[in-house]
């Protein structure tokens, strides 16, 4: 049995290793387009405020290393330009050399990920704004801080990676501001434990505007600089800009080969991993989920449900029975000093599903305070 993986991190890498341990005979074609087979997403931010200092920490798995150890061909720089479900091929292009070739599969997995959501309004594109998604991204980001020295920062977008890159740069001296268009920052928690995150931001020195989305970017008169333009009127000056807006699932090789997509451009998959094609799986970022408190599909794009993903669809291509048990959105983030934490519903999900509920709010200490290191923990329970 052929097996062609397209795409590595997370989801790709666990189902091609994965599959190696269930089935010592497949034949496993790992084609990433990117440069790096698989990598810490969740590390970019904390090399580049120091915290990581050896870039190659982030490297999950090499080439070399799959080869040697699992005998799993990973191929790098390779980009899946279109599937041919009726001859059961791929269409890859070498972005090195720039050959096109065909590459047939008996089971096909689909680990495209996600990509980060730029929206269309000017000045987006211009030197000095950034996305972080991928460790090029993360060079790009490292050579300003190196090469231009900026001394103010402004990041759109207050959740996970917004949160991380503003700690970061401003752990590098950098003044730093968060533009939020919702009234907190951390949308899984509720208002009451998001406002602890703001006066912690606030105490560490980081700008926050919340309620104001970015309207555009421009160049400020007479030097390199950039205007960071808002919705409400406001501007804020900046040496680079970071957009941390969030992140959607990059399906559209899936939807150029008729696959069913399914909540938010997401492709359709059954409790196995399986695509409306019973030959094509998908895992990961790109992969409808089932929220196992609201029984509806969703879309999570988190490191952790994409490695059981691709152990689950591995198990399925082997005959295995294995089957995906659904989410229900465990994360958790580093603010300076505060862990921020959640799992299952807020109060704001839970009035939009028409669940009722009641909720407590306890303060209490991480251990018994008699042992010394417990600290503070506020926590809020919604049942």
């Amino acid at each position: 049995m052929k097996v062609v993986i397209v795409g590595g991190v997370a989801g790709g890498a666990s189902t091609a290793a994965r599959l190696r341990r269930v089935d010592e005979t497949a034949e496993i074609i790992m084609l990433e387009k990117g440069p790096y087979v698989s990598f810490a997403n969740c590390g970019l931010p904390y090399h580049i405020g120091g915290v990581i200092q050896d870039r190659d920490q982030l490297m999950v798995v090499t080439p070399a290393v799959l080869r040697e150890q699992l005998n799993i061909e990973a191929r790098v720089n390779s980009e899946v330009l279109a599937i041919n479900r009726q001859e059961k091929k791929v269409i890859v292009k070498d972005l090195v050399s720039g050959r096109e070739y065909e590459e047939s599969y008996d089971k096909l997995v689909l680990a495209t990920g996600a990509v980060p959501i730029v929206p269309p309004l000017p000045g987006v594109d211009l030197p000095g704004v950034y996305v972080l998604h991928n460790i090029p991204e993360m060079d790009a980001i490292e050579n300003c801080l190196t090469e231009k020295c900026p001394k103010r920062a402004v990041v759109v977008g207050g959740g996970f990676i917004g949160l991380e890159i503003a700690e970061n740069l401003t752990e590098k001296g950098l003044q730093v501001s968060v533009v939020e268009m919702l009234n907190q920052v951390m949308a899984p928690v509720d208002f009451e434990l998001a406002a602890m995150v703001h006066h912690h931001l606030a105490f560490h020195k980081v700008g926050l505007v919340l309620g104001d989305g970015l309207k555009s970017i421009e160049k400020a008169d007479g030097d390199d600089n950039l205007l960071v333009n808002l919705a409400s009127g406001k501007s804020l000056p900046a040496d680079m800009v970071v957009l941390a807006i969030g992140v959607r699932p990059e399906t559209s090789l899936a939807k150029a080969a008729g696959l069913e997509l399914g909540v938010r451009g997401t492709i359709a998959t059954n409790d196995q991993m399986q695509t409306s094609d019973p030959d094509i799986y998908a895992v990961g970022d790109d992969a409808q989920l089932t929220h196992n408190i609201l029984n509806q599909p969703t879309f999570l794009a988190l490191a952790g449900p994409a490695s059981r993903e691709g152990r689950t669809a591995a198990d399925a291509i082997a005959g295995r029975n294995t089957k995906f048990p659904g989410v229900q959105g465990t994360s958790v983030v580093k603010v300076f000093d505060l862990t921020v934490a959640s799992t299952g519903l807020n109060q704001r999900q839970l009035e939009q599903a028409g669940l009722p509920f009641e909720s407590v709010i306890i303060h209490a200490n991480s251990h018994a305070s008699y042992y010394p290191g417990a600290t503070p923990m506020r926590l809020k329970m919604v049942f």
